[in-house]
């Protein structure tokens, strides 16, 4: 299995796309093909031993399209800039040669000459119309003639067809001594639809701007420590364990872990939050995030397509190159959309004629149905809020990884969220240590389970650990260690066997609390998590473990309650405490005593109940929860910025990020579907109008030209929301 990405030249309208991607679909090994218009790419699924990338790129080709291999952003970017040079320079030339045709036409000018029956000022017309429709305008004609060559049409087809109409109309009028020439009309369209072409390549390069910024983000240059020597290399040439050295108010190059030093970065262009986290040796951090204070020395860990940088760009791109649901109607719609409005325009001409005889008069409203119709802003439509959207999550911190999530977060029903590391820190602590044997102290009750926990990297056998540390502590040697997912673990310390744990473990193995009841119940009041320790099937001490919740959870929840969201609380906790955690940030219904693996049934509890439920995890052991939620919201750790379990990745994410999250999806949504509404409307609105005569050609074609700007003018304006 191989997903490739290329380029694809020459596409100016969602037919283009569609047919492109109808003939990848139909190739043998092929197992999911995706062609956006909007950043000219093909994103295709295939199995090798059944198809090779040629076969892919032969396909295309027949369809009359270029093919640039091996696309990336730097040669997607090149070939934009290329292309909006182009673009200028043809409506440029364009619209200085139509305004003399259109000039002398309008206003009947007669110049002192005439040639061979006729005034200079038409056979100016003649020529200057012939050079801008023939010459300027040939990528219409040459579209045309390749998509004859396949029996199929596009938007080339009906501005070709609308042009040369009027320009050979016109040509046989002056051999037949006809009173009436249409040049003016077909250098004006011609022009027009080039400055509209012009006008859409310069917006759908400001809509696409996101993963530029993102790479204009990185450091140029590194500073290295090699043979006892600093130098500055580039970044390219950083290497893998390489010592760097960063200075206050430079750029981090490339992802690594503080050697020596410690500071404040500034990681908001990983996560939105424009606090410093503070760096001290041992700490991760990240390429192209900012060094505040202190001078620091990182070993590089990762390089080039590996760093958080990386893989967050590559995640914007692949979201970019995937369509919504909602596409695929407009996918339908444009396959046959071009071969209707040919249809409509002979029929337009043949009426016209029936009802007036004159052949002049029924040609004007057929070429205004030609040129009005504007499959452009179709395909325009979703792809470009897809762009703008997914640039202005990747801004605050916030992946979304495909047009998918985008649809469905807006019919969210309720928000699970799992406790720890995702409404908490995750770094939780020992707040009190209690003997349930008067024989044991509290210090040797911290140093048996520290014993034990030592091999497990549970956050709560980590805070013990830590706790035995911070005592100086010298732990015993433990054996036989067994890690029981969900309830705890189990092992011997010389003689003695443990079993250390939450009460469905002691409970499984038939050992009694009731020593300790008491103490554990008040702890548990606390919104404390309590772990006991039992030693040969006794109970000996019971250890209260706190995690601290992340400063905006309660903000988070309250948000949501108040856009119509129910917001719900899982846990491996007891009841008790969960219920203690969830009254603070105002949580009416949790999900207690819940195994990792049981998570997902739980989502799909509430999903038979027909609700759409969007699951809240670490990604790593929520996975199965995440996968089966409508959408899953993995929290990322900056290390594991792919998560491939969620729909939508908050880098190092609040549970704030969650209401930024789903507002933005509502509101590329609600962009998409405004889109699409007037690009409909506009071609329902307009056919009519030009068959009956009531649009002259030249303004149905700047009409047209502008739909499409309009189009991505508006996905424009997500970028200017606030998401909270």
């Amino acid at each position: 299995m191989k997903t490739v990405t290329f380029n694809i030249g020459g596409m100016h309208c969602a037919s283009c796309s569609a047919r492109n991607e109808r003939s990848l679909k139909k190739l043998g090994g092929v197992i999911e093909a995706t062609v956006n218009l909007a950043t000219h790419t093909a994103n295709v699924k295939f199995e090798e031993s059944k198809i090779s990338e040629n076969e892919l790129y032969e396909a295309v080709i027949k369809n009359g399209y270029k093919v640039l291999a091996e696309s990336n952003f730097e040669s997607q970017k090149e070939e934009a800039k290329k292309e909006l040079a182009r673009a200028k320079k043809k409506a440029f030339a364009a619209i200085v040669l139509s305004i003399p045709v259109l000039i002398l036409a309008m206003l009947g000018i007669n110049l002192p000459l005439t040639i061979a029956g006729y005034n200079l000022g038409v056979w100016i017309q003649a020529i200057v119309s012939a050079f801008v429709i023939l010459a300027l305008g040939w990528e219409f004609h040459a579209g045309m003639i390749k998509r004859l060559r396949t029996f199929s049409a596009n938007m080339d087809t009906l501005i070709s067809i609308g042009t040369l109409a009027a320009l050979f109309f016109s040509i046989w009028a002056m051999f037949s001594h006809q009173e009436h020439f249409y040049f003016e009309t077909g250098a004006v369209i011609t022009a027009l639809i080039l400055l509209g072409r012009y006008f859409e390549a310069r917006s759908k390069g400001q809509a696409s701007e996101a993963i530029e910024k993102l790479l204009q983000l990185g450091a140029k240059t590194a500073r290295v420590v090699r043979n006892n020597k600093e130098i500055e290399i580039s970044v390219e040439e950083v290497k893998v364990d390489d010592i760097l050295i960063v200075k206050p108010g430079e750029k981090i190059p490339v992802d690594g872990k503080v050697v020596e030093g410690s500071t404040g970065i500034d990681e908001s262009m990983l996560t939105g939050e424009s606090m410093p986290v503070s760096k001290k040796i041992g700490d991760d951090v990240f390429g192209a995030t900012i060094n505040q204070s202190g001078s620091i020395q990182i070993k590089v860990t990762k390089v080039g397509q590996d760093t958080v940088l990386a893989q967050i760009v590559r995640m914007v791109a692949e979201a970019q190159t995937k369509k919504a649901p909602i596409q695929k109607l407009v996918d339908k719609v444009s396959g046959i959309f071009v071969p209707v409005v040919i249809g409509i325009s002979v029929l337009t001409a043949v009426i016209w004629y029936i009802l007036t005889g004159n052949a002049a008069q029924s040609f004007i409203p057929a070429v205004a149905v030609l040129v009005i119709a504007c499959p452009c802003s179709l395909g325009l439509a979703t792809p470009t809020a897809i762009m703008v959207g997914t640039g202005l999550g990747a801004k605050h911190g916030i992946l979304i990884k495909n047009g998918e999530a985008l649809e469905k977060s807006k019919h969210i029903d309720v928000v699970i969220f799992d406790k720890t590391g995702t409404l908490t820190e995750g770094k939780p602590k020992v707040t009190d240590v209690a003997a349930c044997d008067s024989k044991i102290s509290q210090n040797g009750i911290i140093m048996m389970a520290a014993s034990m926990e030592k091999f497990s990297e549970h956050p709560l056998a980590q805070a013990i650990v830590n706790a035995a540390k911070e005592k100086n502590q010298r732990l015993m040697e433990a054996k036989d260690f067994d890690s029981l997912s969900g309830k705890g673990i189990k092992g011997k310390i010389g003689k003695d066997s443990f079993l250390i744990g939450n009460t469905r473990l002691l409970k499984e193995n038939n050992i009694s609390v009731e020593d300790c009841s008491e103490k554990l119940e008040n702890l548990e009041r606390e919104a404390k998590t309590v772990v006991i320790i039992a030693r040969n099937e006794k109970v000996i001490g019971l250890i209260a473990i706190a995690d601290t919740l992340k400063e905006d959870s309660k903000e988070a929840v309250e948000k949501l309650k108040k856009a119509g969201i129910e917001t719900v609380m899982i846990t491996g906790d007891n009841k008790r405490t969960a219920e203690a955690i969830a009254k603070k940030l105002g949580i009416e219904k949790i999900f207690a005593e819940v195994l990792p693996q049981d998570k997902a049934e739980k989502v799909k509890e509430l999903q038979n109940q027909g609700k759409k439920v969007a699951f809240v995890g670490d990604g790593i052991n929520d996975a199965p929860a995440l996968a089966q939620a409508d959408i899953g919201i993995a929290i990322g750790t900056g290390t594991d910025i792919a998560i491939e379990s969620g729909d939508i990745v908050l880098v190092k994410g609040h549970p704030l990020k969650v209401v930024e999250a789903l507002n933005l999806s509502k509101l590329t949504f609600k962009i998409i579907k405004q889109n699409l509404f007037w690009a409909f409307f506009y071609n329902i609105a307009a056919l009519p109008l030009a068959a009956i005569g009531f649009l002259n050609p030249m303004i149905a074609a700047l009409a047209m030209a502008f739909s499409s700007v309009s189009v991505v003018g508006n996905s424009l304006r997500i970028r200017n929301k606030k998401l909270v």
